[in-house]
């Protein structure tokens, strides 16, 4: 179950659109001025007017063939309005103003959720489809689900997952649902330099049709205020650094956790804890488990945060967790990761002596650059 992040549900009852929660929480000095932010929010709220008139048409609720003619009007049919596709840098604020959109929004049909929980979802019902063309029942299951899609991180990775988009989107709009979409990548530059990538295009002509496009630029990057802010590394790994962690991963992630699963080299790698683009893992799931530096480079390149939990002290019987740990932090270093972490001891202190100790010092070294501010404030290379 998708849940709305429990700040905005607890406005909701209140507003009259995102607007005024949006101006509200300026006042209260809980957000700065920003002219991106300001004309994202009143982009938000004319659509949330444009919805309130908004009649959807009726969801194919199994009817057969009449209910399904009937739920595949077009958008001009039943005068649905476009969606909403915000684009811009990290930590723009982009999330923020989709959530206080959805907590507004005058639907009772409605569903906000990562992308890529999306696209898992999807997967999972093609998987268990009857015989037949599986795209236009699961997009009368959606339609029937939800009337506006707020998704979260829109990105596609996935050759396959390009192709089926492009049939599920047209399915989808022709039912006249309603997307709102944040993204990092302007929809031209989706799945770009990618194989395959000339059989996507007609999808991206399908997304600039429905959804205004919006680039929220320039500003402050919040998130990255926000963690450079706060402590980063931990010692002792105890039950104090722990929730102090817990702390970090909410304020960061800004959405509930939910499992994920990557792709690498063929074979899925469960991220069993991660909202938007951060990630929490214990060392032990890391670097005591089979991963290599693929696994690594996987979540280096997709999460913007890691969070980590109960680093150990090492000793030589234990070569094998600190040459992976070697790895990971290569990784998070050299495509600017932030790292947030309980340790048993500071950076110098976790490997000292053994096997490998001598190329340990600089990972140390690298750990320690990793806590300074210079380095908190580059931005994520993918």
């Amino acid at each position: 179950m998708d849940v709305l992040p429990s700040r905005a549900a607890a406005e909701q009852a209140t507003a009259d659109g995102p607007l005024p929660l949006y101006r509200a929480r300026l006042a209260r000095g809980e957000l700065g001025p920003d002219p991106a932010q300001a004309l994202a929010v009143e982009r938000l709220q004319a659509l949330w007017q444009r919805l309130r008139f908004y009649e959807p048409p009726p969801a194919a609720n199994g009817q057969g063939l009449l209910g399904r003619l009937l739920a595949r009007r077009t958008p001009e049919d039943s005068a649905a309005p476009n969606g909403l596709y915000l684009a811009g840098a990290v930590g723009r604020g982009k999330s923020m103003l989709m959530d206080l959109f959805f907590a507004t929004a005058p639907l009772a049909r409605k569903r906000r959720v990562h992308f890529d929980r999306f696209m898992q979802d999807v997967h999972a019902r093609l998987h268990g489809a009857a015989g037949g063309d599986p795209i236009p029942p699961l997009a009368d299951a959606i339609a029937r689900e939800s009337v506006l899609l707020c998704f979260d991180e829109f990105q596609i990775n996935d050759v396959a997952d390009a192709l089926l988009l492009g049939r599920l989107f047209a399915a989808l709009f022709a039912r006249g649902v309603i997307i709102v979409a944040t993204s990092n990548t302007v929809p031209d530059d989706l799945f770009k330099g990618q194989p395959g990538r000339d059989a996507f295009l007609p999808f991206i002509e399908i997304l600039k049709r429905h959804l205004e496009l919006l680039v929220v630029e320039g500003g402050q990057d919040w998130r990255r205020e926000r963690l450079m802010r706060m402590p980063v590394w931990h010692v002792p790994a105890d039950a104090r650094a722990h929730a102090a962690l817990d702390a970090a991963f909410a304020e960061l992630g800004g959405e509930p956790a939910m499992e994920r699963r990557l792709i690498v080299m063929g074979r899925p790698l469960k991220v069993a804890r991660a909202a938007g683009k951060v990630a929490r893992f214990d060392f032990a799931s890391l670097c005591e488990a089979p991963l290599g530096p693929g696994d690594y480079l996987a979540l280096a390149t997709h999460f913007e945060t890691l969070v980590l939990d109960a680093i150990p002290r090492l000793d030589p019987l234990r070569f094998d967790a600190a040459r992976r740990f070697i790895t990971l932090i290569d990784a998070l270093y050299d495509h600017r990761v932030k790292l947030i972490a309980s340790a048993e001891a500071d950076p110098d202190g976790l490997y000292p002596e053994g096997e490998g100790s001598e190329v340990f010092r600089r990972t140390a070294s690298r750990l320690i650059e990793m806590q300074t501010r210079d380095y908190l404030s580059l931005p994520h290379l993918t």
